[in-house]
């Protein structure tokens, strides 16, 4: 039986642990904290994961939450005005519904299934020196943490790494209490608020430890009026902020979030981070070499939503490589070609991602412009959050774009 570690408790980390395992493989996790550590702790993300994603877990049979997390139906787009008004609103209908549930949820309970079935979990913060000695009695070994000092073992490619600073602040609140909006009262929707010069705003409905609840996510152009949360360590200073950018920015989303409390003590999170793509192979002291997983090679900003997409796509693709791989050796060739396999996708997103963190061009004003009168255009849009490629054919272009619409406009 082959021996696989696994380094770093994630999405990503535990799909595949879980994945790996249901084939029979000797699996062992590494974790720097334990379930209960995780769900008590404070949020560590946003998430809004689409149907391809979703369905990754499915045909794991590991979709617990599934009935519960609340069905979002579509993506909304509003663009802010000068004077507090929306220039743009509407909202696009997708082909499958998303899901988000917090990831203190997700993983403490992969977590527990994962010993329940078996599994070896260690709690422990592995450093490099662990690795160099855990390389020569695993078969293969998976970085899938994608902070601290790990992540040094894996060049940046600059290539593929436009940006070398943060693009954004980042600002979250988990809260109870959100008002429905009142033009689709009983439709479930992720929000993109769009304040030109300034950030975004993301407004999700979610499934935390505490039931359901609902995201406000700040996205700010450092050094902007959004970019103020740094070194705010009170959850209730935190909201009181979001609440007040939120009157100021986007006052249609402020008018149902009178209301609000935090869910939890644990539920605020800032920071901020560049995107960045990095060499998928680490080398360590000792000559062994580990693979890393999502987002230690492919960390996008999360503009998009894509970051537990792309950890459940980038799980997916290496579950398929390791299994298809039989009892050959994981040697570096093998770890190119299964990180090609995952890049295939994730460039899409990549792409898609730096293209939204910069000054939107003419022609993609006019798409976002035009989704409010053509419903196809909407729905489209909005569709790409699942697949990003489609963007391809009608986004980058402003001679695809233009066609694109003349077409939708002429049917």
């Amino acid at each position: 039986m082959r021996k696989i570690l696994i380094v770093g408790a994630g999405q990503s980390g535990l799909q595949l642990a879980l994945g790996l395992q249901s084939q029979g493989y000797e699996v062992t996790l590494m974790s720097n904290r334990t379930a209960d550590e995780i769900r008590s702790g404070r949020v560590m993300s946003t998430q809004c994961m689409f149907d391809t994603a979703l369905q990754h877990e499915r045909d794991l049979g590991i979709n617990f939450w599934e009935s519960q997390a609340p069905q979002i139906k579509g993506l909304g787009v509003s663009v802010a005005a000068p004077d507090g008004s929306r220039a743009v609103d509407w909202v696009g209908a997708l082909d499958g519904y998303a899901q988000s549930v917090d990831q203190r949820v997700k993983m403490a309970g992969w977590m527990e299934t994962f010993a329940q079935r078996g599994g070896q979990l260690v709690i422990h913060g592995a450093a490099v020196s662990d690795l160099d000695y855990f390389s020569r009695t695993y078969d293969l070994v998976l970085v899938s943490a994608g902070k601290g000092e790990l992540v040094s073992m894996f060049g940046r490619d600059a290539a593929r790494s436009p940006y070398s600073e943060p693009q954004r602040a980042l600002a979250v609140a988990y809260v109870h209490g959100l008002g429905p909006r009142p033009e689709h009262p009983d439709f479930d929707a992720v929000r993109c608020n769009l304040v030109p010069g300034v950030g975004e705003l993301f407004v999700m409905p979610t499934l935390t430890t505490s039931g359901r609840a609902d995201i406000l996510f700040w996205e700010g152009v450092p050094g902007g009026p959004l970019d103020v949360f740094q070194g705010v360590k009170d959850p209730s200073e935190h909201l009181a902020l979001t609440l007040e950018l939120m009157e100021r920015f986007t006052p249609w989303e402020y008018a149902r979030a009178t209301k609000v409390e935090l869910t939890d003590a644990g539920g605020t999170l800032a920071g901020r981070y560049a995107p960045t793509v990095r060499n998928p192979i680490g080398r360590l002291p000792g000559g062994g070499l580990v693979l890393g997983v999502a987002d230690v090679v492919v960390a996008n900003d999360p503009i998009t939503g894509q970051g537990s997409n792309s950890a459940s796509k980038c799980a997916a693709a290496y579950l398929a490589s390791i299994v298809e791989h039989g009892d050959r050796a994981f040697d570096e060739a093998w770890m190119r070609a299964t990180f090609d396999r995952y890049w295939d996708t994730a460039q899409h997103v990549t792409k898609w991602t730096n293209a939204m963190l910069g000054v939107p061009p003419e022609h993609v004003l006019n798409l976002i412009g035009a989704a409010g009168q053509l419903r196809p255009v909407a729905d489209r849009f909005a569709n790409g959050f699942n697949d990003p490629a489609d963007f391809e054919n009608f986004f980058y272009d402003p001679e695809k774009t233009s066609a694109y619409l003349a077409s939708v406009a002429g049917a």
